[in-house]
């Protein structure tokens, strides 16, 4: 008798595969079939998770471009504006200084006209009094004697003329 022949082999063959294979199904298919989905499950949380990441990546680049954007913008604004308000106080200043040269020429003109009419007045007042004194003595000089005074009066009868 023969305990392994040919047949009774692949008989033998095929119950222990199929009591493996039932076996092997109800007790580790299941568990492996859920490790397998577990495993693709997280495999596919880890790659959602990295493109969120990517796109939440690329909404800070845009934020931040568009802040720094901003930032320039504000910068380019202020200094504009200080630009303008040193051009608008440098163009005050020469106004100002335009305007009190204006003012300090005008008072030295009128100062410079009063000394001119001070100094004319009183040139006339000095030259009167010199006339007067010149006339005083030409007249004490020519009528300090007879002879003068009659020839002043005959001329001064001639140069008159009556109506």
């Amino acid at each position: 008798m023969q305990l392994t022949s040919p047949e009774s082999l692949i008989f033998w063959t095929t119950l222990i595969f199929v009591i493996f294979f039932i076996l092997l199904r109800k007790f580790a298919w299941k568990p492996i079939l859920g490790a397998v989905k577990s495993r693709e499950d997280s495999i596919n949380t880890a790659l959602q998770s990295a493109e969120a990441a990517r796109r939440e990546m690329q909404d800070l680049t845009a934020t931040n471009e568009r802040i720094l954007q901003e930032a320039r913008m504000e910068r380019d604004a202020m200094l504009k504006e200080a630009r303008e308000m040193r051009e608008k106080m440098i163009a005050d200043s020469k106004a100002d200084a335009v305007a009190e040269g204006a003012r300090m020429i005008e008072q030295a003109k009128t100062a410079i006209n009063a000394e001119k009419n001070a100094a004319m007045s009183e040139l006339k007042a000095q030259v009167s009094t010199l006339s007067l004194e010149i006339a005083e003595k030409l007249l004490k000089t020519e009528l300090s004697n007879k002879d003068s005074q009659k020839q002043l009066v005959e001329k001064m009868l001639g140069d008159v003329t009556l109506n």
